[in-house]
């Protein structure tokens, strides 16, 4: 896919790294941010091609009384079934790439960010974006976090982080790392960084294009 002529950054991070603290310090300073599960829910919203899609591969079982995608039967469905994760993917993420694409030339700001939590699992088709930034955070700091949000046990909580690809996989495919193991303080100090090299880097874009 063609590079965008707006500069845009994609966040990225495992679960419960802490990707919603650093898309609101970017958004506290102005920064426009979409997110890639609000794209996924739109994909599937009730009258969307999407959920045709979907009742056409899977069956209007996976429908609730109100006629909306029931998640958790879907979840049960692609659960260990890769053909069907696969299906499944395929009808979903281009539509969720269109989404983002649609925003970004939108956007109005200097730059903005794209909050794509399976970065690593769906790149190469993001390769448009202009920079990738990387939540990094311990897996035992991910571990407690994770328990304590969604009230799960310990194993739950482990098979969930080993279902995602690796720390080095993300971090081979970042250009900045953000390190979320600390106060709340210190991570706006690195996001106000962040965002004074991103709006050089905005500027230096649109200064060549």
């Amino acid at each position: 896919m063609h590079a965008s002529p707006h500069w845009v950054a994609a966040l990225t991070g495992g679960v419960a790294a802490g990707k919603s603290a650093v898309a609101e310090c970017f958004e506290r300073l102005g920064v426009a941010v979409y997110d890639a599960d609000v794209a996924a829910r739109d994909a599937v919203a009730p009258g969307s091609e999407g959920l045709r899609a979907i009742v056409i591969a899977f069956g209007a079982d996976v429908l609730d009384a109100n006629g909306a995608l029931d998640r958790r039967a879907m979840r049960e469905r692609v659960f260990e079934n890769d053909a069907a994760r696969q299906q499944l993917e395929a009808i979903v993420h281009p539509a969720v790439r269109a989404w983002l694409r649609d925003r970004v030339d939108a956007d109005q700001g200097p730059y903005c960010l794209l909050a794509i939590p399976l970065l690593a699992e769906t790149w190469p088709q993001y390769a448009w974006v202009d920079r990738v930034l990387l939540v990094d955070t311990p897996d035992e700091i991910r571990l407690q976090r994770l328990m304590r949000r969604d009230d799960i046990t310990p194993e739950l909580a482990r098979s969930m982080l080993a279902s995602q690809t690796t720390r080095e996989c993300r971090l081979e495919l970042a250009d900045d790392v953000v390190d979320n193991a600390g106060t709340p303080a210190e991570l706006d100090d690195q996001v106000r960084a962040l965002h004074e090299r991103y709006l050089r880097l905005a500027a230096e874009k649109g200064e060549k294009s």
